[in-house]
């Protein structure tokens, strides 16, 4: 079938459509990743956007029914230059046509995504439009600009779970469906962990749990407007932040909560979480001209030197003239200096822009989830001590 995106600005692309015949709205980016097309789709920080892949070929080993990051695909529509129809891998189940039609997901290929992305490098993101019907390309330019703006937008609560739950899975790798259980049961949910961590879901990804949970940690995951007594009441051992889509500021809410938590746990934010925490602590966001997507974003360690390759998906970015002086920037990213970590100098809090927990790759950054663990085994052993 034909289909065709427009953005704002009037550019136009006309492709072949694959995945299902409807028609969305959303910020165009793309994301330099080569592979991890499934779990780019499933992560929710995609929420309200229109995905652009930047390498050239996309879908040739299909969709399985372990690498989904979340309980269904968030992205809005995908866009590629050329769609595998045939699939090869022994752990596909479908191809990725199939798994766009199932769950109402529209895709446009045959298209030159060099052009796009260059487009939108030199204009930045902007919003789209992405139709399988047969309209005119004036009508999609105008639903295009009817769009919401992501500036200002809350879609963190739209994505977040409805309830708290107990997450068990600690497999290392994606094999084996993740498993939920009531939080009523969290006494049973592991044996003899080491640490109790309540995780805000503000998007996250299975694969951030699994890290904690494969650390010996019992996971509460918590809906995103949580209060901080409620947190308090479950009694963690540390407060993990996660990823998650949109603009941090109009969650006054989760920032309100935070200010009341920082100084009595520690707390690690990662993405979106590192945006709030940003705001918790007295600073400001502001947004990126066409953000950052993809597995290969170069990141400086300021405290060390080293330098890390990491998985990125935001759009917003902390200021770091905005910080205050108990709190120092310790990451920045060596394609634009922008922020990529902080960290508190009084109290066990940090957080990163990037992905540790990958998914897809790289795994330069996975040492984060044990730089938690050994945080939270620094406090207990001073309350211990102090007794």
């Amino acid at each position: 079938m034909d289909a065709i995106l427009a953005l704002e600005d009037g550019r136009v692309w006309r492709g072949r459509g694959f995945g299902a015949a409807t028609e969305v709205v959303g910020e165009v980016v793309f994301n330099t990743s080569i592979t991890g097309y499934q779990e780019i789709l499933t992560d929710p920080s995609y929420c309200g956007q229109i995905v652009t892949m930047t390498y050239p070929l996309i879908g040739n080993y299909g969709v399985n029914g372990e690498d989904s990051e979340s309980r269904k695909i968030f992205a809005e529509g995908l866009v590629v230059r050329e769609l595998s129809r045939a699939v090869s891998n022994w752990r596909a189940a479908e191809s990725l046509d199939d798994y766009l039609r199932k769950q109402n997901i529209p895709g446009l290929s045959d298209i030159d995504t060099r052009s796009l992305v260059r487009h939108i490098r030199e204009r930045g993101s902007m919003r789209g439009c992405l139709s399988t019907s047969a309209v005119s390309e004036t009508e999609v330019v105008a639903k295009a600009r009817s769009a919401p703006t992501m500036l200002g937008l809350d879609l963190a609560t739209v994505v977040s779970c409805k309830a708290p739950y107990v997450w068990t899975d600690s497999q290392a790798s994606a094999y084996g469906a993740p498993r939920l259980i009531p939080a009523a049961a969290a006494a049973e949910a592991l044996l003899e962990p080491r640490f109790h961590v309540v995780a805000y879901d503000f998007g996250l990804k299975y694969n951030s749990l699994r890290s904690l949970a494969a650390l010996g940690c019992r996971v509460t995951v918590v809906p995103a407007l949580t209060s901080a007594a409620a947190v308090r009441a479950l009694k963690p051992d540390g407060i993990w932040l996660s990823n998650g889509p949109g603009d941090p500021e109009p969650l006054t809410g989760v920032i309100g909560n935070l200010k009341k938590l920082i100084g009595h746990y520690p707390i690690f934010g990662i993405c979106l979480g590192h945006q709030l925490m940003g705001l918790a602590v007295g600073g400001r966001t502001y947004k990126l001209p066409f953000g950052h997507h993809g597995g290969n974003q170069p990141v400086k360690d300021l405290t060390t030197g080293r330098v890390e390759i990491t998985a990125q998906n935001h759009g917003f970015a902390v200021d770091a003239d905005s910080l205050p002086q108990d709190c120092e920037v310790t990451h920045i990213n060596l394609n634009d200096n922008t922020v990529e970590g902080l960290r508190h100098k009084n109290y066990p809090v940090f957080s990163v822009q990037y992905h540790p927990e990958a998914a897809p790759g790289p795994h330069d950054a996975s040492y984060l989830f044990r730089r938690f663990l050994n945080m939270m085994e620094s406090e207990k052993s001073s309350a211990v001590g102090s007794l």
